[in-house]
């Protein structure tokens, strides 16, 4: 839901600004964009997680828009991308780890 809601609403207002349809539509999409704010806040994972596997779920959904309501084919480098950003939606998201594992920059330093 969240990642229509990302590129629906974008969508609608790239119609508004850059193929000059009606403000309606710039409005309808900022509104369908609040609702993208929204949805995430439901998951169970932590923000950054979630927003990290949201990345690579909407480069899936956008090469796929750009195809279904475009007419786009996407090249080799389009689907390279893709399942680029997939691996790393796994590794991120799924990846078990420990209780209290921290690994990586401490901020308090």
């Amino acid at each position: 839901m969240a990642g229509l809601c990302e590129i629906g609403g974008g969508y609608l207002v790239w119609l508004w600004l850059r193929e000059s349809y009606s403000w309606i539509f710039g409005v309808f999409g900022g509104m369908v964009l609040f609702m993208y704010g929204v949805i995430p806040t439901f998951q169970k994972a932590n923000f950054h997680r979630t927003y990290a596997a949201y990345g690579g779920i909407f480069i899936v959904m956008a090469i796929g828009w750009g195809y279904f309501f475009e007419g786009i084919i996407p090249d080799i480098y389009d689907i390279a991308g893709t399942i680029t950003a997939i691996i790393g939606v796994i590794i991120i998201f799924y990846y078990p780890r420990k209780e209290k594992e921290e690994i990586g920059i401490d901020p308090s330093n």
